[in-house]
């Protein structure tokens, strides 16, 4: 069964974003990052190359023909043919209804009533799937 944890009052989910790839990387995880929409998914691509000096975080998005030979992969929605499993970042505020193909996916909540509202949603959606979300307030 999916691992779920949520990750609230993030104040830039952008860096959150990218502290929590990094971690994952370190673990030899592959990724999928699921951002609201298209500029949220550039300015992600963008950070992760500024991110650090020391990490190299190899990244595409989704419709790059190396996609499923990267690592870390950026999308504006998913469906069924995903080329990787291990974990799922959601920045936006959907429920991705591929969730249930990955070992572990990470809601990433930020400080904004409107996506704190949408999280709670989420989160009942998930019980309701018989998962017991875990909940995370974000340091900084």
């Amino acid at each position: 069964m999916t691992r779920v944890d949520f990750h609230s009052q993030v104040a830039d989910k952008i860096h959150y974003c990218c502290r929590l790839i990094r971690k994952a990387r370190a673990a030899n995880c592959q990724i999928m990052v699921l951002s609201e929409n298209l500029e949220q998914a550039t300015l992600l691509n963008d950070a992760l190359w500024d991110f650090s000096a020391v990490d190299f975080l190899p990244h595409v998005m989704i419709d790059d023909p190396l996609a499923s030979q990267t690592p870390i992969v950026i999308a504006t929605q998913i469906d069924s043919a995903l080329p990787h499993h291990d974990l799922l970042i959601n920045l936006s505020q959907m429920l991705p209804t591929t969730f249930a193909q990955f070992n572990r996916v990470i809601e990433v909540v930020s400080q904004q009533e409107d996506d704190a509202n949408a999280a709670r949603q989420r989160f009942r959606l998930y019980q309701q799937q018989g998962i017991k979300p875990s909940h995370i307030v974000a340091s900084a």
